[in-house]
């Protein structure tokens, strides 16, 4: 707005907000003007109200007229000028009441603002120090996922070892699977030509058995006849029962030693893992086992001999005797069936 606003402008102004039975105020006469500044505004309205007396009195306003028309419009004027202040004072007493309503309502206005501003800054006070332990929260947290991302990365790093590692185990257990299937077969078949031979060894050794058994009854036998007669030989002879006896022991023995080999066989199968040690554990004990059984069949071959000696020298005893010729012929034959036997025996020990 323009500083230099003329008084006249103002003056005819503040007549217009007067004649509307306002109170001319500053802001009034700047409203009715349109422009002017509140300092040149405000300096000449002081100057309408100096002016306003003088014009109330009628001596500026009616120069040069009669003494009747001047007294007739001066009490016009001052009736109209007292209606008019009549009118101001109300209207000063209600913009008074407003004014007096406006401060409380603007006191009521600046104490809420008051404490809005003290709520404001308490809670400013509050919101710095929420964001201090919250900048402080936020440098820890990110410290925490630093921490925690550098744990991740050794997690994904021992993950990675520990699925390498997986992956080696599980080629070495598929090969030790195929090792212990391979061990499994051949100790299978290991056992079965353990069985196989087992088997055939308890045949030649009930053979063996059996024909032992069968001589030592013809023995028996021939022994019994000439017992009566030839105490000495007898107990020779008892002594070559008792070593034959011995000796079927031995062969028992030697039987339930196969026996037992047989569930350390089973034994074998179930234990594969260590089958190689334990197979050549059990060929050594089938070794030695049948080394017991050879020595066995030695001593019963040497029984056998020696019950065929005492044959000869009881069939020596009683050539002497008139009634023994005829026995002669089963006497060669007992011969002929113990010479026949250790040929047996040496072709098995073959």
């Amino acid at each position: 707005m323009a500083v230099g606003v003329p008084e006249n402008d103002v003056f005819a102004a503040a007549d217009a907000v007067l004649a509307r039975g306002e109170r001319p105020t500053v802001e009034r006469v700047r409203l009715e003007l349109g422009r002017g500044s509140p300092a040149r505004v405000g300096t000449l309205l002081d100057q309408w109200w100096e002016q306003l007396a003088g014009r109330l009195r009628g001596e500026t306003r009616l120069p040069g007229l009669p003494a009747e028309v001047a007294q007739a419009f001066v009490a016009i004027w001052q009736q109209a000028t007292i209606l008019a202040h009549g009118v101001v004072e109300q209207s000063v007493e209600s913009q008074r009441q407003i004014l007096a309503g406006e401060r409380e309502q603007l006191a009521a206005v600046e104490a809420r603002v008051r404490l809005d501003a003290a709520q404001a800054r308490q809670q400013a006070a509050e919101a710095l120090a929420a964001r201090q332990v919250a900048d402080t929260r936020l440098v820890d947290l990110e410290q925490l996922l630093v921490q925690r991302q550098a744990q991740i990365d050794d997690l994904r790093e021992q993950r990675e070892a520990l699925l390498g590692q997986r992956d080696e185990m599980r080629a070495q257990l598929a090969k030790a699977h195929e090792e212990l299937q391979e061990t499994r077969k051949q100790a299978e078949q290991t056992r079965e030509a353990q069985q196989c031979y087992s088997r055939e060894v308890e045949d030649r050794a009930y053979r063996e058995i059996d024909r032992a058994r069968e001589e030592s009854k013809a023995l028996a036998v021939q022994l019994k006849e000439a017992g009566g007669r030839l105490q000495t030989l007898q107990q020779t002879l008892l002594s070559g029962q008792a070593e034959l006896t011995e000796a079927r022991e031995q062969l028992g023995a030697a039987l339930s030693h196969t026996q037992g080999l047989r569930d350390q066989l089973e034994q074998y199968r179930q234990a594969s893992l260590d089958a190689t040690e334990q197979r050549n554990t059990v060929q050594q004990r089938l070794l030695h086992a049948e080394a017991e059984l050879m020595g066995a069949r030695e001593r019963a071959a040497a029984a056998q001999a020696r019950a065929e000696m005492l044959a000869d020298q009881l069939a020596a005893a009683n050539s002497s005797a008139p009634a023994e010729p005829a026995r002669r012929p089963g006497k060669a034959a007992s011969k002929k069936r113990g010479a026949a036997s250790p040929k047996v025996t040496v072709a098995n020990k073959q």
